[in-house]
């Protein structure tokens, strides 16, 4: 996200279309589609632990509620094994990973 969504002042601006849509998802298997799928039922059902709080207000770094803070880092560490990253795959390698994966997609890999 950081690598590709625009910014206002200090603030990031998300898009589903620029940020989040841009790359191939990953030749998953079933079984592993399952566990982001759960992983991602982990977070709403953490979410919803808190329906007087707003997003802004779950993910302050500073507040966010450990259940929620857990749930996401199992989804992140489901989806990182699911494009084949290990743990300690750097932000850097996976960007740079990510952006090879679509360069080959349109054609333009080396």
């Amino acid at each position: 996200m950081s690598a590709l969504a625009g910014r206002l002042k200090s603030d990031y601006r998300y898009s589903k279309d620029i940020v989040y849509n841009n790359f191939l998802w990953p030749e998953a298997t079933d079984a592993q589609k399952a566990a982001i799928e759960s992983a991602g039922d982990a977070v709403l059902d953490a979410r919803a632990l808190f329906p007087d709080s707003s997003l802004a207000g779950l993910y302050d770094p500073l507040t966010m509620p450990p259940e929620l803070l857990k749930t996401h880092k199992t989804l992140d560490k489901t989806v990182m094994q699911a494009y084949g990253f290990s743990p300690k795959t750097s932000e850097a390698e996976i960007v740079a990973a990510l952006m090879e994966r679509y360069q080959a997609l349109i054609g333009k890999g080396g």
